[in-house]
């Protein structure tokens, strides 16, 4: 499937789980820190999980206000979406990954709620990446 392509970012990483990550524009720059649980000093700094669910949650939201933009019910200012992002060894060996996404809606009955969240997951970027490779699951909180 193509796609059209409105923009691109670029960043780099060096160290691995524990060395900095940064996009070429300069505008993010993070120490990278492996957690405790995964092998690592649990130091200062941030794991690609935690940017991975922060990223998630944020495109979410975008995704629920373009549907919204297209007939659907108004995001209201204070929808917030919780992702939580878990990683570990796969049965069929490596590593993957496990998500789940809560979603506030406050305002917004329920029916209409899972409705919007239903149709954000199908335009969702991170969730056309994720479908059938990852296990994603929603809840309207």
């Amino acid at each position: 499937m193509s796609v059209n392509v409105l923009y691109k970012t670029s960043a780099k990483a060096n160290g691995g789980r524990d060395g900095r990550a940064a996009t070429l524009d300069g505008t993010l720059d993070v120490k990278l820190a492996t957690p405790k649980e995964l092998g690592g000093g649990g130091g200062a700094g941030n794991n690609p999980e935690q940017l991975f669910a922060a990223g998630y949650a944020a495109c979410f939201i975008g995704a629920m206000k373009f549907v919204a933009s297209q007939g659907g019910p108004k995001v209201p200012a204070d929808a917030a979406v919780t992702s939580t992002v878990g990683i570990g060894p796969r049965s069929a060996g490596g590593f993957g990954l496990d998500i789940d996404l809560a979603v506030s809606l406050p305002g917004i009955p329920r029916a209409d709620a899972e409705a919007l969240v239903q149709k954000a997951h199908q335009v969702c970027p991170y969730s056309n990446a994720t479908r059938g490779n990852v296990d994603v699951r929603l809840t309207v909180v």
